[in-house]
C-alpha cells in the first residue's frame, strides 16, 4: 500500500505544479475559446489541462518502475506499455482538438485507433466470467470488438460530464477510488497477480486528479479540455479490461475449500461485469439520454446541447458548486455500495444503508433553494457564500433583478438614494449633470 500512495502523492504533485506553466501556455496559444451557447461559465477560460494531467501519468509510472514491486509489472506486464500508447493517442487528439476542433466523427476514429492499438498490445477481454457458471471465453474478434466499445463508451462517458467546473476530475477520481479497493482486495486478499497493473493505474488516475481539481474547482482557472477527460476515460476503461477475464474462479474456490462460501467469495470476480459500469453510471446515463434525445428531435447524436444531467441541476434552482457536490454524492453512493456488496457479508446492511443514503440524497436534490450557514466561531474559515449576511463575489443579482423585475430607475422613480435630497439639491445635481457628462463635456472642448 505504501507505494501505492507513494506513486499517488508523485502523480498529484506533478499534475499540479504543472497546471500553472500550462494554463500561461494555453493562454499564450490562443486555446482560450469564446464562451458558447451551452457553457455555464461567463469567461474565456484556458483549456489544455490535459497536459498537465499527461505530465502527471508520466511522473506516476517512473516513480512505479523505481520502487521494488510495483517495478516488476513494467517486466511482467505489457500493459503499461499499451497503456501508454493509447493514452499517447489520446491525449494528442484532445490537444488538437482543444486548439483548433476536431471533427466529432474524426474524434471517433482516432478513439478507436487508440483502443486497437492497445487491443493489438494485449489489453483485451479474454473471457466473461458468468455467475453460476464461471469463465466464458471469447474468440479474439469477440475480445477485440468488446474492448473497443468499452474504451469508446468510457470515454465520451467521462466527456459528457466535463459540463462543470470540477465535475469530471472529481467524479473520476471518485471511481478510481472504489475501483481501486475492489483491483488492491482482489491482489492482496485472493493474490491474484493480474490485479495489480489495474490497482497502479487507479492510483496514478486519483493522483492526477487531486492534483488537478484544485485549478479547476468553481471557480476554474483552468479546463482539462478533451486532452484531459478522454485520457481519463481511457485510463477507466484500461483498469476495468485489465482485470476482466484474467481472474480465474478456481483460484477462489480452492482457497475457501467450499461451494457454498465460494458463491460469495466469488462476487469480487463478477463485479467487473458492472463496476465499470457503476463507477460511472450517471455519465453513462447522462450519455444515452443525450443519444436518445438528439436522435428523437432529428438531430445528429454528437450535436451539443445544454440539456444534461449538471444543466437540468441548475435549471433546478441548485448553485454551481452544489450541483457538483450533488452529483459527487451519487457517483460515490453507487461506486462505493457496489464495491461494499463485494467486500461485506451483510447484503441487507449495505442495501438498507444505501438506501437511506439515497432518502438523504433526494431531500437534498429537491431543496435547491437550501443554503447552508456555517456557526458564526468558523466563518473566517469558509467561503464567504456560507457566511451570514454575505454575498460571494461573482455571484448572481438578487431575484428581483434575476427575473426581470422593473426596479425603480426603470420606472423612472428616484432611488432611495436621491429620495432623501431637498429640491434645491436636486436642482442643483441637474444642473451640474454627472460625472462623466462633465468628462464628456470637457474633452469635446480639448478636441
Amino acid at each position: 500500500m505504501r507505494e501505492y500512495l507513494l506513486v499517488m502523492f508523485v502523480s498529484a504533485a506533478v499534475t499540479y505544479l504543472l497546471v500553472s506553466p500550462v494554463r500561461k501556455f494555453a493562454i499564450a496559444a490562443g486555446a482560450m475559446p469564446a464562451v458558447r451557447a451551452r457553457d455555464v461559465h461567463r469567461e474565456p477560460t484556458p483549456r489544455l489541462g490535459g497536459i498537465a494531467m499527461f505530465g502527471g501519468l508520466l511522473a506516476g509510472l517512473l516513480a512505479a518502475s523505481q520502487l521494488t514491486n510495483l517495478g516488476r509489472l513494467f517486466v511482467q506486464s505489457a500493459d503499461i506499455k499499451a497503456l501508454l500508447s493509447g493514452a499517447g493517442i489520446m491525449f494528442v487528439l484532445g490537444v488538437l482538438d482543444d486548439k483548433w476542433g476536431v471533427d466529432a466523427l474524426v474524434k471517433l476514429g482516432g478513439q478507436m485507433i487508440a483502443a486497437g492499438v492497445m487491443v493489438w498490445q494485449g489489453i483485451t477481454v479474454i473471457a466473461i466470467p458468468v455467475p453460476g457458471y464461471g469463465s466464458v471465453p471469447v474468440t479474439p474478434t469477440q475480445g477485440m470488438l468488446i474492448s473497443v466499445v468499452l474504451v469508446v463508451v468510457m470515454v465520451n462517458a467521462v466527456n459528457f460530464i466535463d459540463g462543470l467546473d470540477g465535475l469530471a476530475a472529481g467524479m473520476v477520481c471518485i471511481a478510481a477510488m472504489a475501483f481501486f479497493l475492489y483491483s488492491y482486495r482482489l491482489w492482496l486478499g485472493y493474490g491474484i497477480n493480474d490485479a495489480a497493473p489495474a490497482a497502479l493505474f487507479t492510483a496514478v488516475l486519483i493522483g492526477m486528479c487531486l492534483g488537478f481539481l484544485p485549478h479547476n474547482l468553481h471557480p476554474a482557472r483552468i479546463f482539462m479540455g478533451d486532452s484531459g477527460s478522454m485520457m481519463l476515460g481511457l485510463m477507466l476503461a484500461v483498469a476495468a479490461i485489465s482485470i476482466t477475464g484474467r481472474v480465474d474462479p478456481d483460484l477462489i474456490t480452492e482457497q475457501v475449500g467450499s461451494q457454498t462460501t465460494a458463491v460469495h467469495a466469488l462476487v469480487p470476480i463478477y463485479i467487473p461485469l458492472i463496476l465499470p459500469l457503476t463507477v460511472i453510471a450517471l455519465p453513462l446515463a447522462d450519455l444515452l439520454l443525450a443519444v436518445v434525445r438528439r436522435t428523437w428531435a432529428g438531430k445528429s447524436p454528437f450535436a451539443a446541447d445544454k440539456q444534461h444531467l449538471h444543466h437540468r441541476l441548475l435549471e433546478v434552482g441548485h448553485s454551481h458548486s452544489r450541483a457538483v457536490l450533488i452529483m459527487y454524492f451519487w457517483a460515490a453512493l453507487i461506486a462505493f455500495g457496489t464495491v461494499a456488496v463485494s467486500i461485506t457479508h451483510t447484503g441487507r446492511t449495505v442495501v438498507l444503508t444505501m438506501a437511506g443514503l439515497c432518502l438523504v440524497g433526494l431531500a437534498v436534490l429537491l431543496m435547491p433553494r437550501f443554503r447552508p450557514r456555517a456557526p458564526k466561531a468558523v466563518q473566517s474559515f469558509v467561503p464567504p457564500r456560507y457566511r451570514d449576511g454575505e454575498q460571494a463575489p461573482g455571484t448572481e443579482a438578487p431575484a428581483a433583478v434575476e427575473e426581470g423585475a422593473p426596479t425603480a430607475a426603470d420606472a423612472g422613480g428616484d432611488t432611495p438614494a436621491m429620495a432623501e435630497l431637498s429640491a434645491e439639491d436636486k436642482a442643483l445635481l441637474g444642473r451640474l449633470g454627472t460625472g462623466a457628462t462633465a468628462a464628456g463635456q470637457h474633452g469635446e472642448r480639448r478636441s
